[in-house]
C-alpha cells in the first residue's frame, strides 16, 4: 500500500482518515517534515526509520560511522559551509587534487563535481556559499573526497545484513550514477567485496541498504550509502523477494 505524504493535507483532528491502516512502513518518508506527521499517526515500525534515513542521507555521518568502525572509505574532510578561505585550502590541501565535492545530504549525483586545482575549487565553493541549500534538509555542509582513478563502481543491495545482488554501474564520464546517464550491468561481486558491503550495512545498522563501492587493483572503498535503493528485478538472485518480504514481517512482529 502506497502511503502519500505530500502534495495533499493532513487533518490531524480526524488522523484515521488521513492514511490506510497498515502494518509496518517499509522506509520512512524522504520529506522529514511529512514523515514527522505521518509517522505517529500511523503508529507503525518501520523497516528503515527516520534515524536510518538521516544516517544514510548525510554523507559525512556515514563515512564518519564507517571509519569508526575501521572500513575503508575515500579520505574525506566534511567542511560546514560558510567557512573561510584558509578553512577552505586546508581542507583541499588535506585530501590533495585532484578533489570530489559532493553536497552532504543530496542522491543521484546531484551537485557532485571533480576539481583539480586549488583556484578552481575555491571558485566552486563561492558557488556553493551562493546557492546551495538543499531544500531537504536546509543542509549546507558539503565534503571534499579523494578522486579515485578508473574505479569500477558497484552498487550492492543489502537484505537484513546479506547481500542480494549487485551492479556495476558505467558512463562514458566519471559519474556513474544512472540517474545521470549512467547504466547498470548485474554482476557477481567477489566474497571479498561482498563481504565489506555487509560490513557497512551492519556499522550503520540499516536493514535495507544500497552500498557503493569503488574498486581498482590497489584498493577497495564504500563511497556512499543509500537507505532508500531502487528496487529493480536485474539486479536480485532469486530469493530476493522472499528474503525482503521476511524483513518486513520481523519488523512488522516486533522482531
Amino acid at each position: 500500500v502506497a502511503v502519500e505524504t505530500t502534495q495533499r493535507s493532513v487533518s490531524l483532528a480526524a488522523p484515521a482518515e488521513s492514511f490506510p491502516a497498515v502494518d509496518v512502513g517499509f522506509v520512512y518518508p524522504p520529506r522529514l517534515a511529512e514523515g514527522g506527521v505521518a509517522d505517529p499517526l500511523l503508529g507503525v515500525p518501520w523497516v528503515n526509520d527516520r534515524e536510518a534515513i538521516l544516517r544514510s542521507r548525510q554523507k559525512g555521518e556515514t563515512i564518519a560511522r564507517l571509519r569508526s568502525a575501521g572500513l575503508p572509505t575515500p579520505e574525506t574532510v566534511v567542511v560546514s559551509n560558510p567557512a573561510d578561505e584558509a578553512t577552505l585550502r586546508a581542507a583541499f590541501d588535506a585530501v590533495g587534487p585532484p578533489v570530489v565535492v559532493k553536497p552532504n545530504a543530496t542522491s543521484r549525483g546531484i551537485g557532485v563535481t571533480r576539481v583539480d586545482d586549488i583556484d578552481s575549487f575555491l571558485g566552486v565553493c563561492d558557488y556553493l556559499e551562493l546557492v546551495h541549500d538543499y531544500t531537504a534538509t536546509g543542509d549546507r555542509s558539503f565534503l571534499v573526497q579523494e578522486y579515485i582513478p578508473q574505479a569500477r563502481d558497484y552498487r550492492v543491495t543489502i537484505v537484513d545484513g546479506t547481500v542480494v545482488g549487485a551492479v556495476e554501474r558505467r558512463a562514458d564520464g566519471w559519474v556513474h550514477n544512472v540517474h545521470r546517464g549512467g547504466h547498470a550491468v548485474s554482476v557477481d561481486l567477489a566474497v571479498e567485496h561482498r563481504s565489506l558491503a555487509e560490513q557497512a550495512a551492519a556499522a550503520l545498522g540499516i536493514p535495507w541498504l544500497g552500498v557503493d563501492l569503488l574498486v581498482t587493483d590497489e584498493r577497495s572503498l564504500i563511497s556512499e550509502t543509500n537507505a532508500r535503493p531502487t528496487i529493480d528485478d536485474a539486479k536480485y538472485h532469486d530469493g530476493f523477494w522472499t528474503e525482503l518480504a521476511e524483513l518486513i514481517r520481523r519488523i512488522g512482529s516486533g522482531g
